[in-house]
């Protein structure tokens, strides 16, 4: 039980679930205490110590009884009553049938599931053992009953029925044998179902999940799938908790740890300017942000990113203004403010924006910025672009983003695309960064994440 355990726990996990040592540790202590026998308060307690967020409770039910289930669909037997007039007729309906058909037939009125052997030599004809996502799970099972012949199978149990009917048989007889055969046929698809979901909960067992979340720190933005992106928005909040506990101790160390070379001199003239009272500054502010996003589809992943970082980090920050642009400019703060969840405020924002071809407009998006928010910037604040600086050969505005520069403390650009590409084609981004502090290139969740820490450290 406990190999068994720990293959659930290597599932979860493998799933998108976060589950630390200690936690797996509490749920093998609660096992101890509460025992396996009543299988409710089993799941109950694996629950209550591995799952610490409402929104993996559906993978964790999801794959408890795949490692935890009861025993396999029952297939009934119903032809034990037959006459021998009746049984003689069967088996000389029978012989009309190929031998595949003929025997898989025999099996469903006998009310036979599938061995175990049976069902791994189909799941490695069909490639079960490669799968290693629930997403296939459907895909997997109809691969199988094609190759169980399940179509043929109807169609042969309707012909043998026909053939019944032709050589005497009562109707009652026949419609007997009709629900018996279907029924064991939806067993055996139900058998089906759990084998492969077993399956497939192995496999993700085998996977080392932090191997993988890894690998996926260094993808490109362009180059993940939606399950990779998935797997991401879980590591963020991760990559936040490690970037806040970082972030406050060096801006704790920033409030005592910067010389105040005027005060210290001042302090010690009268030890003729000997240096016997050290004075330090003391003058650290939150920083407060305005962050212009591009939400188009190119760069849509760094902005959610950026933004779900930023918002992990609210208690670190005096406040943020949050706007994203395609075409025109939007003010996203209430968004977050009502879901605090990047991914859900940025699918909110794009259906109110849409992305389309060749629709971004920075010139347009800064103009209306500067019309109704340029009061959101002041001298402590740091204004943050996050796009590639596309515009798609429309007016760039540098005009209105000098004056927005100017007022802000400092301003950084965050770039996906790489550098060989700034100024290419549509590209205005070598226009603009001459009127940055800096520009980072943040491809990667693992650059964003540094560009991320840079920015509320220095």
């Amino acid at each position: 039980m406990e190999e068994r355990i720990l293959k659930f726990i290597a599932a979860l996990r493998s799933g998108g679930v976060r589950i630390s040592l200690a936690e797996s540790a509490d749920a093998f202590q609660a096992v101890d205490h509460l025992g396996v026998q009543d299988r409710e308060a089993f799941r109950l307690s694996l629950r209550a110590t591995l799952v610490k967020e409402a929104r993996d409770i559906p993978t964790f039910e999801e794959l408890f009884p795949l490692f935890f289930g009861g025993d396999e669909p029952p297939l009934a037997a119903g032809m034990e009553d037959l006459t021998p007039q009746e049984a003689e007729m069967l088996a000389q309906a029978l012989r009309q049938f190929g031998q595949r058909l003929r025997e898989t037939l025999e099996r469903l009125l006998r009310g036979e599931p599938l061995r175990r052997e049976e069902l791994e030599t189909l799941g490695h004809l069909v490639g079960l053992h490669r799968a290693d996502q629930m997403r296939y799970r459907d895909w997997m099972v109809r691969r199988m009953m094609r190759a169980l012949q399940f179509d043929q199978v109807r169609q042969a149990l309707e012909e043998l029925l026909e053939l019944l009917a032709q050589m005497g048989m009562t109707k009652q007889r026949l419609e007997q044998m009709r629900r018996l055969v279907q029924a064991n046929l939806q067993g055996m698809e139900e058998q089906l179902h759990r084998y492969a979901g077993q399956q497939i909960a192995e496999n993700m067992g085998q996977r080392p999940p932090d191997e993988a979340v890894d690998a996926l720190m260094d993808r490109p933005f362009q180059a993940l799938s939606d399950r990779e992106m998935q797997l991401l928005r879980r590591e963020v909040q991760r990559l936040a908790v490690a970037l806040r506990s970082r972030i406050a101790l060096r801006q704790r160390r920033a409030r005592t740890g910067a010389l105040d070379a005027k005060a210290t001199l001042r302090a010690n003239l009268r030890h003729g300017s000997v240096p016997f009272h050290i004075r330090h500054r003391n003058r650290h502010l939150k920083p407060k942000l305005v962050v212009l996003c591009d939400i188009s589809t190119s760069v849509r992943h760094c902005s959610e990113l950026m933004l779900s970082l930023l918002y992990h980090l609210q208690d670190l920050i005096t406040k943020t203004h949050a706007f994203a642009f395609i075409d025109h400019l939007e003010y996203i703060t209430p968004d977050f403010q009502e879901h605090r969840d990047a991914h859900r405020a940025v699918q909110q924002v794009l259906h109110r924006m849409p992305p389309g071809h060749y629709s971004t407009d920075l010139g347009h998006s800064l103009a209306h910025f500067a019309q109704h928010y340029m009061d959101t910037l002041d001298g402590r604040t740091t204004l943050i672009m996050v796009g590639d600086g596309r515009n798609n050969y429309h007016d760039p505005r540098l005009d209105l983003f000098r004056q927005m520069a100017r007022r802000a403390r400092r301003t950084i650009w965050l770039c996906p695309e790489v550098p060989l590409t700034w100024g290419s084609g549509d590209s205005d981004l070598l226009e603009y960064a001459p009127l940055c502090d800096a520009v980072f290139h943040v491809s990667t969740l693992a650059e964003l994440t540094a560009a991320v820490d840079r920015l509320l450290t220095s």
